[in-house]
């Protein structure tokens, strides 16, 4: 599937204030995470009008795109409007 939301898009987001948001496990997490990112892992995803401003931008990741994808579906389901969906956590190129 074609994802028009770049890198760079997201680094410009990043900068301006969006939550950058980890949606792997919290295990996951502890093992090493991205700069400033919040751990809303996929299973948890109800939960997120507790843990990410729904008023902010939202930079989602994984590790292959997968559960980033799903959670934003689940996320824009649940009236968030501004998610991004970074896909990889490699694909990060912000410095």
């Amino acid at each position: 599937m074609f994802n028009s939301f770049s890198p760079a898009d997201a680094c410009k987001l990043l900068a301006n204030g969006a939550q950058l948001v980890d949606v792997r496990s919290a295990a996951e997490f502890s093992r090493g995470a991205l700069p400033d990112a919040i751990n809303l892992p996929l299973q948890g995803i109800m939960n997120a009008a507790n843990i990410i401003d729904k008023d902010k931008e939202i930079v989602l990741y994984c590790v292959s795109g997968a559960r980033s994808a799903t959670a934003k579906n689940y996320l824009v389901q649940m009236g968030f409007d501004k998610v991004h969906d970074l896909g990889s956590f490699k694909n990060y190129t912000c410095e």
